[in-house]
Order: C-alpha cells, then sequence, then structure tokens
C-alpha cells in the first residue's frame, strides 16, 4: 500500500506529453518506473526517431507501451515526409516501427488547408490517433498568426479527424502562439480560444512552470499538456493534485 494513500488521490484524465529527444532505452525503463502512469503520449521530438537505430527505437516504443504511453514521430518528420512526397511511406514506416499516433504539423513549410486535411484524413484511415499543430516555429511568421486565425485552423483540423489539436509552443515558451517574449501566457488570447473551442481536444505546449500553473488554474488539473521535459513530470503531477504550493489549496 502506498504510505499516503490516507490523502485519497485519484489520477485524472488528463493527457501529459512529454519529448523524448534521443533518450536510450534503458533510461526510459528505469523513468517509467518513477512516472509512466502519469504519462499519455510521447513524443520522438522532430526527426530524432529517423537518425536513430530502427531497432532501439522500436525498443523504445515497446518500453512506452508497458505504460500505456501512446509514442508518435515528431510534426518535422512529417513535414519532410510529406514535401518529399513519401507520405503513405512514412505512414507504414511508423506502422512498422509501433508508433499508435502521428503529427500532422506544418510548423516549419506551407501546407495547403487541402493538403492538411488530406494528411489528417489518411492518418486516420491508416489507424492512427492524429494529433495535428497549429502555429509556426519560426517567431515572426507565427506573429503574424491572429488568435482568431488559430481559432478557425484548429477547428479546420477538428473537422477533418484530428483527434487533438496542440497549440505551438516549442520547447522554449516564448514568443510563440499563446505566450510572449518572457513566457507569460497571453491571458487575453487564451479566453478568446477558450470561448470558441472545446478545450478537451486542445493540447497546449507548457515547458515552463508558470505555464503549467496557470493552465491547470484556468482548466483544472485534467488540462492538456505537452512539451514536457523528463524531468518536470512528477512536478507538473504535483501541480496537478494541489501538492505544491502554487496550487495548493487552489485546486
Amino acid at each position: 500500500m502506498n504510505a499516503f494513500s490516507f490523502l485519497n488521490l485519484e489520477k485524472g484524465t488528463e493527457n501529459t506529453m512529454v519529448i523524448d529527444k534521443g533518450l536510450s532505452p534503458d533510461f526510459i525503463n528505469d523513468y517509467l518506473k518513477v512516472c509512466g502512469k502519469y504519462i499519455t503520449f510521447a513524443k520522438f521530438g522532430w526527426g530524432t526517431s529517423a537518425v536513430q537505430p530502427r531497432d532501439v527505437v522500436k525498443e523504445k516504443i515497446e518500453n512506452y507501451k508497458k505504460y500505456g504511453i501512446k509514442t508518435y514521430p515528431g510534426g518535422t518528420l512529417f513535414e519532410v515526409c510529406f514535401s518529399k512526397d513519401v507520405f503513405d511511406e512514412f505512414l507504414k514506416e511508423c506502422k512498422d516501427l509501433g508508433f499508435e499516433c502521428v503529427e500532422i504539423s506544418d510548423g516549419s513549410m506551407e501546407l495547403k488547408p487541402e493538403d492538411k486535411d488530406y494528411a489528417i484524413k489518411q492518418a486516420k484511415k491508416a489507424g492512427f490517433i492524429v494529433l495535428s499543430e497549429v502555429g509556426k516555429k519560426s517567431i515572426v511568421l507565427d506573429g503574424e498568426l491572429e488568435i482568431h486565425e488559430r481559432i478557425e485552423l484548429v477547428k479546420k483540423d477538428l473537422e477533418s479527424g484530428a483527434d487533438f489539436v496542440i497549440i505551438e509552443g516549442r520547447e522554449s515558451g516564448k514568443s510563440i502562439g499563446l505566450f510572449d517574449e518572457k513566457g507569460n501566457v497571453k491571458k487575453e488570447e487564451l479566453e478568446i480560444l477558450a470561448e470558441n473551442v472545446d478545450m478537451s481536444k486542445i493540447m497546449l505546449e507548457a515547458p515552463q512552470k508558470n505555464q503549467q500553473v496557470e493552465f491547470i488554474l484556468r482548466f483544472g488539473n485534467d488540462v492538456n499538456l505537452g512539451n514536457i521535459s523528463f524531468e518536470e513530470v512528477i512536478s507538473l503531477e504535483t501541480l496537478r493534485r494541489g501538492l505544491r504550493g502554487d496550487t495548493f489549496g487552489k485546486i
């Protein structure tokens, strides 16, 4: 029995997404003993799954599966493959490796709306859970997107069949999407987003603690949060459960 079972803390229905930047299978296997039950998705960041030995990628995916964690390659790898006209091969390789999800994004390229719609639908048809992403990697280009434009893009992706839509925040959590240059949440834009979309379908990238706190206090401890580093998984879970000063007595 857990020594702290008297706290009667039940796991919520939240989705926590972590970034695997090239961790070893042994590290993953050991660390998931500590925090595996608090992770829902593991993203093999960018194109990292393409530059690791294939057998290692498969081993890592199996390690995640032991804890019910769904894996997928980063959106940049999709963009590279789609731009080179090997999207079908990309989906087949994802299936062969054991990925259960794919990310459809256009953060580093210009993707026509009809092409993104096609990609989402084809990925769903192939049996994948689809996480699409809205936002640009470039601070300049992302800054040109008004909140109402983001909302329309979110709605289009959901209509195409995306299971979740990720709001771009990058690993820095600064000057992108819902964050200003200091990493503070743009509260007015956040409220406009919340008023117009189903937040249970939104994955908010939130690499910084202040962002995680803000989103938890606003939407509850089951809010979907992404781009969480491995060393922050347990910390985030304590925030979700009110076991850290920032959320103690507030949720």
